[in-house]
């Protein structure tokens, strides 16, 4: 079987992997819950190569998401249920039903008004499935929020919604005062000794951190992509500067892998910083072995 451009193509070949005698031992074991992980993976790396801006990697990421789109579409069809085609049907039509501006009657809408328009015809939707599957009550504020998500956007999701029916904070700096009640609970766990009540204040002081990138319009999920870049930048200078004097990490003390990350940031700052401005402001007077290294 030959390559193509053509997606009859793609579906030729998962059809293949998944036939029994003949397809891969692999593919044929698979079901939804164990591709399930793999589909979030590969969107997770369409996203990586986005923000790295690689468009070459891009086109293979998003190849490779696709072929999960496939690969679900496929098993649902050996089950009588639905077929690669009623997919592109449904994202078609659904598409067209929520762009009546574009599709329909012409409106000169700003961003923001397609944004309303949108929710409000998604909101119908979701109210019309519930009709059908004679589930007419009310649904709750915070329905609809897949569990699958990854924590820090399903927090951010369920936030949003909340928000929506006035449960929310009126000021930053409140959320950032509830940031600092976490965190003194999670001291008095670690005091008490109380590893429980400690791993449930972690996840509400996590909880709270994203509230606030919410309130200050930042996606929790690239602001915490952008500084795993940053350590890993930093922590490999500190790998190069103990390479030029023959040794490893593991061979180095924590106070002189500490300076070394020191002097990495202060030279990041000094390259990032306007002119005139030094960058003698980094020494908060934490002791190393307690400071955040970012």
């Amino acid at each position: 079987m030959t390559p193509s451009r053509d997606i009859a193509r793609l579906i030729e070949i998962m059809a293949a992997l998944r036939t029994p005698g003949t397809g891969c031992p692999w593919d044929l074991k698979q079901d939804f819950a164990t591709i399930a992980p793999y589909t979030i993976e590969e969107a997770c790396e369409v996203a990586d190569a986005i923000a790295r801006d690689d468009l070459d990697d891009l086109k293979d990421e998003l190849g490779d998401l696709l072929l999960q789109v496939v690969f679900h579409a496929r098993m649902a069809q050996e089950q009588g249920a639905f077929a690669f085609g009623d997919v592109v049907q449904a994202i078609t039509e659904k598409l067209i039903r929520r762009h009546p501006h574009v599709f329909g009657d012409t409106a000169d809408l700003t961003p923001d008004q397609v944004k309303g328009l949108w929710d409000r015809i998604k909101a119908e939707e979701k109210a019309e499935r519930r009709r059908r599957r004679g589930k007419d009550d009310e649904a709750g504020a915070l329905a609809g929020v897949p569990a699958a998500l990854p924590a820090l956007s399903r927090a951010l999701k369920l936030q949003q919604k909340a928000s929506k029916v006035g449960f929310d904070w009126n000021d930053p700096r409140a959320v950032l005062a509830k940031i600092r009640e976490e965190a003194d609970e999670i001291e008095a766990a670690l005091d008490a000794k109380d590893r429980d009540a400690a791993t449930g204040e972690i996840g509400d002081l996590m909880f709270a951190l994203v509230n606030l990138a919410r309130h200050l319009d930042v996606d929790p999920d690239a602001a915490l992509r952008a500084t795993n870049v940053k350590f890993e930048r930093r922590f490999a200078a500190i790998e190069a500067a103990l390479l030029r004097v023959g040794k490893t990490p593991s061979e180095a003390t924590l106070a002189e892998m500490d300076a070394l990350w020191d002097q990495a940031k202060a030279t990041e700052t000094k390259a990032t910083e306007p002119a005139g401005r030094g960058a003698d402001a980094q020494d908060t007077g934490i002791a190393p072995a307690k400071r955040a290294r970012t």
